[in-house]
């Protein structure tokens, strides 16, 4: 890691630090990175403003005086902000960029109000930035008791990030944001799923999901439960470098809150508005998209584990479960979140779920929907995951890949549950747990004790059960006993404690017996004749 991106990382730190003691993490992730957004966006501007009038960037201060300048020049103020409006579907009042804040800070004259006013002169440029910083409550008596106390709580927090030009350090800054993302899901427990899936599992995935499609020009992503994004954007990261910037992500998110953390973590990541199309909405409602496209060549999903869901009759003529004749249990919904992500899927594209174990081998109206799917080829291999891998749930998952166009139905079955380092209380897949387990995926043979190719034959005579034990076996034969051996041990054994015994009652016969302690120096005696 370079001392660069430590910098930054740091220094989002830093800023989250100053509301740690007032709220959880759950919360105060709200204000760090919608805080954070913000200054990326007032830098980005800043910095473009010297590009479009031909001014070299020396510093974000020197940027605010050219943008002051240009924006109150009747001649050609009118232009730049329209070029910026073109460029980023937003401008900032030269009042309220983080720069200018900072100035008033320094002058102490900063008024909490006025970035309160930025963040809704920006919710109302364009549609993609309407009700993002609304759960930036600034107003809060959680930041204190006063409106005095609450301007200090934010201004601390802005003072760590002064010293940081966002937009020179763009392509360092999603890293960065993804590392703060990590933090908060380590310290929110369970709510954390809600927003977050672990760096390595994402990985895992996404390297699967986007094989034979990395030079793709127009590569197409799809999450229907993208929390915040992060594994939707893993794709840009493992696909090749010159088609990465025309990838277009397409995801759904039923959190408000976590709606906006993703549409900020596009935008930090660099990727165009006209990339992304993102919905706050239930994908076990209606479905969605319904425009086209409809079909993608990578699905990648985690969603909410056994979640309960309507299982209206009415979802029986809905296409993306009308060909199975059967509805998920109303009790779990794993079954309809992957039902839905394998009917967005395109004929050549390959898809990467996350699910409890109980998918694999629960039945009613699961097992006959996991029949269907075997019986059609499009379960391609079950990877059994470590337990304790995720903030949110200590037990163990299994990573389900997908696909449409298979010519056999074999599935091919990997128990990586015990490829796993410990780190505090916490299990991960490192680089090389992740490697082997795609090592072993390209190769599709079987390792003992880890990977079986299982037949479509073998699948049906364990009555479409897959639950991995019954095809990886992972028992180890205990070492056999050496009875010579366990018998001498015990004779050293047994002379050692007649020697100590030996001791042990010399010791009491050199005691000074009184007539208090005679009795209970006999008792002990006793014990040990």
């Amino acid at each position: 890691m370079s001392e660069q991106i430590k910098t930054i990382q740091q220094a989002l730190w830093n800023s989250a630090n100053v509301l740690r003691s007032k709220m959880d993490a759950n919360e105060y992730k709200n204000y760090t990175l919608g805080i954070i957004f913000y200054k990326f966006l007032s830098d980005q501007l800043l910095e473009k403003t010297c590009d479009l009038i031909g001014e070299d960037f020396v510093d974000l201060n020197q940027a605010q005086k050219i943008y002051e300048e240009t924006y109150y020049d009747e001649e050609v103020g009118q232009d730049l902000l329209s070029e910026l409006k073109y460029t980023y579907s937003y401008t900032i009042h030269p009042g309220f960029t983080f720069t200018k804040f900072m100035e008033k800070i320094n002058d102490n004259n900063f008024m909490l109000e006025e970035l309160a006013q930025g963040f809704r002169d920006i919710e109302r440029s364009h549609p993609d930035f309407e009700n993002l910083f609304e759960d930036v409550d600034l107003m809060s008596r959680r930041l204190g008791p006063t409106p005095q106390k609450r301007n200090q709580t934010i201004t601390a927090v802005m003072k760590e990030l002064a010293g940081l030009n966002f937009a020179k350090n763009a392509d360092l800054l999603g890293d960065a944001y993804e590392f703060l993302l990590g933090q908060f899901a380590s310290e929110s427990g369970k709510k954390a799923g809600e927003f977050y899936t672990p760096q390595p599992v994402s990985e895992l995935m996404t390297r699967i999901a986007i094989q034979g499609k990395e030079d793709k020009l127009g590569l197409t992503a799809y999450d229907p439960t993208m929390g915040s994004g992060s594994l939707l954007l893993n794709t840009k990261k493992y696909a090749d470098e010159n088609v990465e910037n025309s990838i277009r992500y397409f995801g759904q998110e039923i959190n408000t809150s976590t709606y906006n953390l993703a549409k900020m973590n596009m935008m930090l990541h660099g990727v165009p508005t006209d990339h992304q199309k993102l919905r706050n909405g239930d994908t076990l409602d209606s479905d969605w998209p319904t425009d086209e496209p409809t079909n993608f060549d990578v699905v990648l999903m985690n969603p909410p584990y056994s979640q309960k869901w309507s299982a209206d009759k009415g979802f029986l003529d809905d296409p993306r479960f009308a060909a199975y004749g059967v509805l998920p249990p109303k009790s779990r919904a794993d079954f309809a979140f992957l039902l839905h992500g394998f009917y967005h899927l395109r004929t050549d594209g390959t898809m990467c779920i996350v699910l409890p174990h109980g998918v694999l081998f629960r039945g009613a109206s699961e097992g006959k929907l996991r029949q269907a799917m075997l019986e059609n080829g499009y379960i391609d291999t079950v990877i059994g995951l470590p337990e304790n891998l995720f903030y949110n749930t200590s037990i163990p998952t299994t990573i389900i890949v997908l696909k449409k166009n298979r010519t056999s139905r074999d599935v091919f079955f990997i128990d990586a549950s015990k490829e796993f380092e410990k780190v505090k209380t916490q299990n991960i897949l490192t680089e090389e747990h992740i490697d082997k387990i795609i090592e072993t995926y390209n190769q599709r043979e079987d390792v003992d004790k880890y990977a079986h190719k299982a037949s479509y034959e073998e699948i049906q005579e364990n009555d479409y059960n897959l639950n991995i034990p019954r095809y990886v076996d992972t028992f180890e034969e205990p070492e056999p006993i050496d009875i010579v051996q366990v018998s001498k041990d015990m004779q050293e054994i047994n002379q050692e404690l007649e020697q100590t015994t030996a001791e042990f009652l010399e010791m009491v016969d050199d005691l000074q017996v009184t007539d208090e302690t005679a009795e209970l120096i006999q008792a002990i005696k006793d014990v040990f004749k």
